[in-house]
């Protein structure tokens, strides 16, 4: 038997955010990570140099393996990151951006 196993969300229960089009529902206090991973989504980002994926690997923000776009904001921790309802979410493609857009 599983150490650890995540209740399913009843109908009416949680929120919901999107990501990349695809609804998934949360309860209040996780993660954008968390969310993912409960979906099954473990991949959330491309590296620049050679396009293999990445995902969570610290889960507390040490890594920036984890970093998608939310809301069209790059460079987001989705293990930092707490999940509202109606977030955008997408995977980050590429290098990171620094606010002026420019790479990192």
């Amino acid at each position: 038997m599983p150490m650890f196993r995540l209740d399913p969300l009843a109908p009416e229960a949680g929120a919901e955010l999107l990501f990349e089009g695809q609804p998934l529902r949360f309860w209040p206090g996780e993660t954008v990570a968390g969310v993912l991973m409960a979906a099954g989504i473990t991949s959330f980002r491309e590296t620049p140099a050679s396009g293999a994926a990445r995902g969570p690997w610290c889960l507390m923000g040490v890594c920036f393996d984890c970093l998608v776009s939310i809301d069209g904001r790059e460079n987001q921790r989705a293990c930092m990151v707490p999940a509202r309802a109606g977030m955008q979410v997408r995977r980050q493609i590429g290098a990171r951006r620094d606010a002026a857009g420019t790479e990192e």
